[in-house]
Formats: structure tokens, sequence, C-alpha cells
């Protein structure tokens, strides 16, 4: 598969909430970048960040755009965050089922058949904005 095709399977996976596809697709030292705090670095990390992230939130991305340059090792995607906040996490605001909609963008890298890098970023401040209401 082209890098483009291996990261619109991994987004499949999300919203399938198919977390093990996902893992399949990454490579074994896999770099994330989140939008918020510490890089990550393995697979054992990404597994622990998916677990909380399943837990705190249900999430479903739409309006996606994937965008590859010609040797099709890096992706850009551009969506839309529709989201349930679950459970609080320190430092954010209170959990009580309140629902989001909040654009984001990821840029990712794949080689020999895997992703090895995961950047995403999005607006914290709105995304606090948004379920302080």
């Amino acid at each position: 598969m082209k890098g483009v095709e291996i990261v619109k399977a991994y987004y499949n996976c999300f919203n399938q909430k198919d977390w093990q596809g996902m893992l399949d697709l990454l490579d074994e030292n896999i770099r994330h970048e989140s939008n918020q705090g510490d890089v990550r670095v393995g697979k054992d990390k990404f597994r622990t960040f998916l677990q909380k992230m399943d837990d705190s939130y249900e999430e479903t991305l739409t309006e996606m755009v994937f965008l590859a340059e010609e040797t099709g090792t890096r992706v850009a995607v551009e969506f839309v965050v529709n989201g349930i906040y679950k459970k609080g996490e320190e430092g954010l605001p209170e959990a009580h089922g309140q629902t989001y909609i909040l654009p984001a963008g990821a840029f990712l890298e794949v080689k020999d058949g895997k992703i090895t890098r995961v950047t995403t970023y999005y607006n914290l401040t709105l995304w606090i904005e948004l379920v302080s209401k």
C-alpha cells in the first residue's frame, strides 16, 4: 500500500474503534507528537495513550482530506473531530458528557509500509471553551 492508503486505513480503524488495527499499522518505534504534552516513542506508550483516550473521549472523525507528497512517505490529514467528553483529565474541565465539534489536523510519516510518526494539532483553547459550557 502507498503511504496515503496506509494513513486512510489507520483513520478508518480509528473511526471503527479498532485499536489493534491502528497499532498494527504503526512501526514499533512510532513517534507520537500530540498537540499538548510529551512526545511518546514506541507502540507500548501509544497503546497506553489509546486506552486513556478511549476511557475519556468518544470521537469520530469526519470531513477528512488527505494530502500526500510525491513519494507518499509524508501525509497530511485535515478533519473534524466530533466528540463526547466522558471522563475528565487532570488540568482540564470536569467531564459530564459534553459534546464538541473541533477542527484538527495531523501529519504522518510512513516508511516500509508502517507509520513512523503521527503529529496531531488542534486548538486546545477552543476545545476547553466548547466543553466548559
